[in-house]
């Protein structure tokens, strides 16, 4: 068994950052060797901030120059096959941030990849290990509100995504940068595949932020019937100017379950009759899911070590991009589409 993983960080972003501080604060049996970025600036930024000494313009010239067992991946979703493929020929097992990558053909590349060189690749899906959710899928695979009949998510976020994340020629929109966390919780919490999706769109916010990419949405509403017969809905606003807000809720045939709220803690403040009560939101989802983060990266390096398949695998990651996929095609026709067509 392996003493001390090493890991080389593909991507040197807010996301690179937050992995960066999983590693280096609460996993012992891992190192951050390497940083790469194709920003000079913002890799020696980060490399500073976190003490990486190694630094790379591309994963290319980091597996030339240096050694490392594991890769994370986060930068763009474009990127994400060139790259993962490109870990998994030099032998590297691979933490992928989501989506893993534009469409189901670039996913199944990547998946045979992996198999051919049989490394690991676990999909960076952090709810799977945040406490509450985990603690809401130990409930229902208990039987305490029943057979799940409907899922309700929504995920709102504070910032415009970059450019890239809203040209659907770059990706699939907010449906994939955004709620692609959303849909595989649902998935994961309803036990069962996607059948087909509706999704409809909004564009309120886009022309006072110059925004003038094509179809272009900040407001969403998808519908999914799943293949056991239960149903999901799934709302997202971004940007939502008032901070960070991820909310879900499972009505099974026997109760329901409800996690998350807006409250970072259960402070309440009042300094005047007209302000009335205060309390602090969430202000970024790296604040809301912290302990998720930390325990994904946990679970992956322990994986490597005990030489165990990840929990949240490559299937998991097919089947949100299969999703959003659909969800896109969609928004485009003005139609339910079903993941069948997509596949």
């Amino acid at each position: 068994m392996k003493k001390q993983v090493r890991i080389c960080l593909v991507g040197a972003g807010r996301v690179a950052k937050v992995h960066a501080n999983s590693i280096i604060k609460y996993t012992p049996n891992a190192i951050c060797t390497a940083l790469v970025d194709v920003n000079p600036e913002i890799l020696k930024q980060t490399a500073k901030d976190f003490e990486i000494d190694l630094t790379f313009p591309s994963l290319e010239v980091a597996l030339q120059e240096s050694q490392f067992d594991a890769v994370v991946i986060t930068t763009p979703t474009f990127t994400h096959k060139d790259i993962a493929i490109t870990a998994a020929n030099a032998g590297k097992h691979i933490l992928l941030e989501k989506p893993m990558a534009l469409d189901v053909a670039e996913c199944k590349d990547i998946i045979h990849a992996v198999e051919t060189r049989s490394v690991k690749l676990q999909m960076a899906y952090m709810r799977r290990f945040d406490p509450d959710y985990l603690l809401a899928a130990e409930k229902i695979a208990a039987g305490e509100i029943g057979q799940p009949m409907l899922v309700r998510s929504q995920t709102n976020g504070p910032g415009v995504p970059p450019a890239w994340a809203v040209d659907l020629k770059t990706s699939s929109g907010n449906l994939a940068e955004v709620t692609s966390h959303d849909l595989d919780a649902m998935r994961w919490l309803m036990g069962t595949d996607p059948d087909r999706i509706f999704v409809q769109v909004a564009n309120f916010k886009g022309k006072a932020r110059g925004i003038t990419t094509d179809h272009y949405y900040d407001n969403l509403v998808a519908n999914i019937k799943y293949q056991s017969g239960g149903l999901g809905s799934l709302t997202s606003v971004c940007p939502c100017e008032y901070g960070y807000d991820n909310r879900l809720e499972v009505i099974g045939e026997k109760g329901i379950l409800v996690i998350g709220d807006m409250q970072q803690n259960k402070v309440l403040v009042c300094t005047n009759r007209e302000q009335g009560l205060v309390s602090p939101v969430y202000r970024s989802w790296s604040i809301r899911h912290e302990w998720g983060y930390i325990r994904e990266m946990q679970h992956f390096v322990d994986c490597i070590m005990a030489d165990t398949p990840p929990r949240v695998n490559a299937n998991d990651g097919l089947w949100a991009v299969a999703t959003h996929v659909a969800g896109t095609k969609s928004l485009l026709e003005d139609r339910s589409v079903l993941l069948n067509e997509v596949f």
